[in-house]
């Protein structure tokens, strides 16, 4: 069964565990993002859209530290913070899944989990720690689509591959897990296990900001949209809110002119 805007609760949003402000980034003369503002919530997922080239991706590198960003305010559980490297965004407790899932198919379950981060004890790396902690991570996701986590990945499916990146994202006490196209390229039955999963992070308490195309899987799971337009954020709003056919609207114009979220932005576009 899926979930649904009736059957899900409505989580008490509180302060958002990541804002930006503001913004900006310029590749040359290239104005990639103009004045971005964004609120990531925990216990809550936020689903980023936008056409190709509205700026998704140098925004999702921006947070995670692989892009500096030129201008603007990045702030962390209520706090101002700086973020220039992917480290510094590891620590406070932010990961990424990419779409290319950066996942080794020679190696299992537990050292692709672990893989740059592997535990050591007197010199040698610690299997037992390590599949232990493999193990109840998933256990705590309600994963049950992995017979053994000495699996090699080369041979697992999509949808255990997505399952295995994502659980290596919370392996590390994250507060805030960046989704990248995670059912891009999977079978139905798949898609709905990884849609499965997303929720459950959100259920955990956890930030989840999802980039997807697929309004479907969008409207299945989000409880916030937010939509990119040529570099500038249109609309942050609840998914209760809108029809796909507005966020179509605001994907493709920048705006909306049918019943209007009272949160869309305006756009020079």
């Amino acid at each position: 069964m899926t979930a649904t805007d009736t059957e899900r609760p409505v989580a008490d949003t509180g302060s958002p565990v990541l804002s930006l402000r503001g913004i900006e980034k310029s590749f040359g003369a290239v104005d990639v993002l103009r004045g971005v503002d964004l609120d990531v919530f925990p216990g809550r997922v936020t689903a980023l859209v936008g056409d190709n080239g509205a700026g998704k991706s140098t925004l999702i590198k921006g947070i995670a530290g692989i892009h500096s960003f030129d201008a603007g305010e990045y702030a962390f559980e209520g706090r101002p913070v700086t973020v220039h490297s992917p480290r510094d965004s590891n620590a406070l407790g932010i990961e990424v899944v990419y779409q290319d899932l950066a996942l080794c198919d020679n190696l299992d379950v537990v050292h692709n989990m672990f893989l740059g981060r592997e535990l050591l004890k007197a010199g040698l790396l610690d299997e037992a720690t390590m599949e232990q902690r493999a193990r109840t991570t998933l256990d705590g996701l309600s994963v049950r689509t992995l017979q053994s986590v000495r699996t090699p990945v080369a041979s697992l499916s999509g949808g255990q591959r997505q399952t295995v990146a994502i659980a290596r994202a919370v392996l590390w006490n994250s507060k805030v897990v960046i989704l990248d196209e995670p059912t891009a390229a999977l079978g139905v039955a798949q898609t709905e296990q990884v849609l499965a999963l997303v929720r459950r992070l959100a259920d955990r308490g956890l930030g989840v900001l999802l980039i997807s195309h697929n309004l479907n899987d969008v409207f299945q799971v989000a409880d916030e949209i937010a939509v990119l337009y040529l570099g500038s954020m249109v609309a942050q709003v609840s998914a209760r809110d809108v029809t796909q056919n507005q966020v179509v609207e605001l994907i493709t114009t920048g705006r909306s002119t049918s019943s209007e979220p009272s949160s869309t932005k305006g756009t020079d576009a």
